[in-house]
C-alpha cells in the first residue's frame, strides 16, 4: 500500500521537465494496462466458477461488466494522466477534462446497466440454462423498458452533471411532448399497438398468424415498438404497423390444441349395400388410429345422397399441430379409407349420368298407348 502512495506521490511532482512527466505519463500508461490485465484474467477465471453455478444473474453481471470494466480502468488512468500534464503544461484544453471524466462515469455506468438487462434477457429466454425459459416476446418488452429508462436516467444525469437545470428540462418536456403528442400521433399510436402487443400477447414470435380481414400470412419475426415484421410463405418480408393489429382480427394458427381431418367421401350407388360395413371399419380404424385425439370429437357417418354418389363425413382431430406431421397423418388416413373401400369390392364415384335407352318393343307400346290426334 505504501508503494502505491509513493507511486501517486511521484506521478503528481510538478516539473517541466519534458523527460520527467513523459516518463510519469509512461509509468501511468504502463500501470493501466497492467492493471486490466489483471482484471480480465479474474474476469475470465470468475466465468470458469459461475458456469458451475445454476443461477443465471452472474453470468448476465460477469460478461455485462468485461467491457465497462475495461473502460473504467482506462478512465482513471487517462485521468491521472491528464493531471500530470495539466501540472507540467497547464494547457487549457485539459480544463475540460473534469467534465468529460464525470460524462465518461455516467456512459459507463448506464453501458454496464444496458448490457447486464439484454445479457439477463437473453439467459433467461434460453432453454439450455433456464429450465423454466420467459416468454421471448415478454422478455424483450420487458427488455426494452428497462433499457430505455436506464437511457432516460443517464441522460438526465447528464445535463444536472453539465449543470442544466432537471426542473426547467421536465418543464419543457411537459410543453414539448403536448406539441409531439400532435405532431408524431401516428408514432404514438403504433407505440402504444406495440405495447399492447407485448402485453395482451395474441401472438408471439415463431407464430404462424393470418388476418382474414386483410393479406396477412406468414411467421412473425420480430415485434418492434414501431412495426412487427412477418415472413410470407413465399419469403417476402411484410412490415405492418403495430397500430393496425388494433383494428383487424388476426388468427394464430400455431395455437391451435389439434388440427382436424374434414373429408366427405361418396361411394357408388351401386355399392350401397356394403355402405354401412364401409363405415363401421373406417369408424373402428380411426379409434384405433395412434395419431388422432381420442378425447375430441370423432365423426363418421352417412351423411348425403349426392347427385352421383352415397356421401359420408369423416371428422377427427390429430394429436399433433405441426404442418408437416399433419399432412402425414392425413395422408395416412386416407390411405386407409381408400384400402378399406377396395377392400369390401365398392368404389369410389366420380360424377356420371346414366343413360337409358328403351328397347323396340318398349317403344312400340309406348307408341300405342299415345292417344290418337
Amino acid at each position: 500500500m505504501q508503494a502505491l502512495t509513493d507511486l501517486y506521490a511521484y506521478l503528481l511532482q510538478t516539473s517541466s521537465d519534458p523527460k520527467i512527466w513523459l516518463s510519469q505519463v509512461f509509468v501511468v500508461v504502463l500501470f493501466t494496462v497492467l492493471c486490466n490485465f489483471v482484471l480480465m484474467r479474474f474476469i475470465d477465471a470468475s466465468e470458469k466458477v459461475v458456469a458451475n453455478t445454476k443461477s443465471l444473474w452472474d453470468d448476465a453481471l460477469l460478461d455485462a461488466a468485461r467491457i465497462p470494466v475495461r473502460l473504467f480502468v482506462w478512465t482513471i488512468g487517462l485521468t491521472v494522466a491528464a493531471k500530470v500534464l495539466d501540472n507540467a503544461t497547464q494547457s487549457s484544453l485539459l480544463e475540460l477534462w473534469p467534465e468529460v471524466r464525470s460524462m465518461s462515469y455516467i456512459v459507463i455506468v448506464s453501458m454496464f446497466f444496458t448490457r447486464f438487462i439484454r445479457f439477463a434477457e437473453t439467459n433467461l429466454i434460453d432453454e439450455q440454462r433456464c429450465a423454466a425459459p420467459m416468454d421471448k416476446t415478454t422478455a424483450t418488452a420487458i427488455g426494452k423498458l428497462l433499457r430505455l429508462s436506464v437511457v432516460i436516467t443517464a441522460f438526465l444525469v447528464a445535463l444536472q452533471t453539465l449543470g442544466y437545470s432537471i426542473s426547467g428540462v421536465l418543464a419543457f418536456g411537459g410543453v414539448g411532448g403536448v406539441a409531439v403528442g400532435f405532431a408524431a400521433k401516428d408514432l404514438l399510436a403504433n407505440f402504444f399497438g406495440g405495447l399492447m402487443l407485448y402485453l395482451d400477447k395474441p401472438f408471439s414470435v415463431g407464430d404462424w398468424i393470418r388476418s382474414p380481414d386483410r393479406d396477412i400470412e406468414g411467421t412473425v419475426e420480430d415485434i418492434g415498438w414501431r412495426l412487427t415484421r412477418i415472413r410470407t410463405f413465399d419469403k417476402r418480408p411484410l412490415y405492418i404497423p403495430n397500430s393496425m393489429f388494433a383494428s383487424i382480427i388476426v388468427e394464430n394458427p400455431s395455437r391451435m390444441a389439434h388440427r382436424r381431418i374434414y373429408e366427405n367421401i361418396g361411394i357408388r350407388y351401386e355399392d350401397a349395400h356394403v355402405l354401412h360395413a364401409v363405415v363401421n371399419e373406417v369408424r373402428a380404424m380411426l379409434k384405433s388410429h395412434p395419431d388422432i385425439a381420442q378425447q375430441q370429437t370423432q365423426i363418421v357417418h352417412f351423411n348425403a345422397y349426392a347427385a352421383s354418389h352415397l356421401e359420408f363425413m369423416v371428422y377427427v382431430f390429430t394429436t399433433t399441430t405441426d404442418w408437416l406431421q399433419f399432412h402425414a397423418i392425413k395422408e395416412d388416413v386416407l390411405t386407409r379409407i381408400m384400402a378399406i373401400v377396395n377392400k369390401h369390392g365398392a368404389q369410389f364415384a366420380y360424377p356420371t349420368q346414366t343413360l337409358h335407352i328403351a328397347n323396340e318393343m318398349g317403344l312400340a307400346e309406348l307408341q300405342h298407348a299415345q292417344p290418337p290426334t
